[in-house]
């Protein structure tokens, strides 16, 4: 997928978009792979990554989007923004064609330890 192409996608006001969209053109890195997967299944899955950002206080940003692709009902494809300071990773579940987006997550990672942690 162009890069020009998942900037429209990207264009909606919410809060996680755009900060999917400020990292993407801010030169990071990005990928929209082929293929798709059962919504429920993903759905379930980002369920359990959902509990495990709240456990470790973790910061995230539209998560709870992904837990409602139960609701989208069709197969979705994914894609990965992974900011060049490697700071946030946003996933972007599309349709089947690639031609919406149906939700976008954004996860905080973590930074490296402070000097002189074991």
């Amino acid at each position: 997928m162009q890069r020009e192409r998942l900037e429209q996608l990207l264009s909606g006001d919410d809060e996680t978009s755009v900060a999917a969209l400020a990292t993407l053109r801010a030169s990071a890195s990005y990928v929209v792979w082929d293929g798709a997967m059962p919504a429920e299944s993903l759905a379930r899955v980002y369920g359990r990554r959902l509990r495990h950002t709240l456990r470790k206080s973790i910061e995230t940003s539209g998560l709870e989007q992904a837990v409602q692709l139960n609701r989208y009902g069709g197969p979705v494809r994914l894609g990965q923004i992974r900011a060049t300071d490697g700071s946030w990773i946003f996933t972007l579940f599309l349709d089947q064609d690639g031609g919406t987006l149906v939700a976008c997550t954004g996860v905080r990672q973590p930074g490296p330890p402070p000097s002189g942690a074991c």
